[in-house]
């Protein structure tokens, strides 16, 4: 009776420990679905897709806190998930929608992107494990965020090509041609963030969202307009101001701390 009682406890603690990895599953799924998508040039489904990925790459992680089935096979499995939704899915996705007119130059574009993706993924595991990360900050672009400017740049050009300007920025949908022309470099940018020492505001953790004065609910208010309104362009805008976030607070912090030594 004792042994039945214990494989018992022992099934359910499996159990317990195999819910996060469905979330995380279903985020490889989309990311191979994205990939799928892309092959037969939907390349709006494809985003959609990846967007699927950021919902179940959210959920895995707070499923795993919530019940106590944090470990390290689900970290490992996390970070695999991400490099295929958020690396390898997004990276096709350029390829074939912007930069394959560019031909074999365009090769290293993406493939610097890819390895970049997964030793930020490989950081972040290291640091992980050993305790190192702090909830607050991110060393580096985050491999989603970097994501986040390819997809909603993609689903941005898209409202241009299919002709719905009443969904557009109208500012940034005419800047949208020059975008397109210089989103090799872009990328390139991105993927050296995702590998630099630049610290990034983690936005899992929330303090970014917190009301803390009029003004900040007055922008809460206002960015939320936005996104309801012009959900492409101004998720596209949140992402590049995001990566753009990370440069401008370390120099800062740069400058702040000559100016204290001096």
């Amino acid at each position: 009776m004792e042994k039945e009682l214990n494989k018992l406890d022992i099934l359910k603690i499996k159990t317990k420990k195999s819910i996060p990895s469905l979330f995380t599953l279903s985020n490889m799924a989309c990311g191979l679905m994205a990939l799928l998508s892309v092959a037969q040039e939907q390349f709006v489904v494809g985003c959609y897709f990846i967007i699927g990925s950021y919902i179940m790459d959210i959920l895995d992680g707070r499923v795993a806190r919530l019940i106590g089935a944090e470990t390290e096979m689900g970290i490992e499995l996390d970070s695999l998930s991400d490099w295929l939704s958020f690396g390898i899915a997004p990276a096709y996705m350029m390829y074939e929608f912007a930069l394959k007119g560019y031909g074999i130059v365009a090769y290293p574009v993406v493939l610097i992107y890819v390895i970049c993706g997964a030793l930020r993924l490989a950081r972040f595991n290291l640091k992980s494990l050993s305790g190192e990360n702090t909830k607050k900050f991110f060393q580096g672009l985050p491999i989603p965020a970097a994501a986040g400017v390819i997809v909603f740049f993609i689903l941005s050009y898209s409202l241009i090509e299919d002709d719905i300007p009443a969904k557009s920025i109208n500012i940034l949908s005419k800047q949208m041609p020059f975008l397109y022309g210089i989103f090799p470099f872009i990328m390139i940018g991105i993927s050296l963030l995702m590998v630099s020492s630049v610290p990034y505001v983690a936005l899992k953790s929330g303090n970014i969202f917190k009301i803390k004065s009029p003004v900040s609910l007055l922008v809460a208010v206002s960015i939320i307009f936005l996104i309801i309104f012009y959900p492409q362009n101004s998720l596209f805008i949140f992402f590049i101001l995001y990566a753009l976030s990370g440069i401008i607070y370390f120099f800062y912090k740069l400058f702040f701390k000559r100016n204290e030594e001096n």
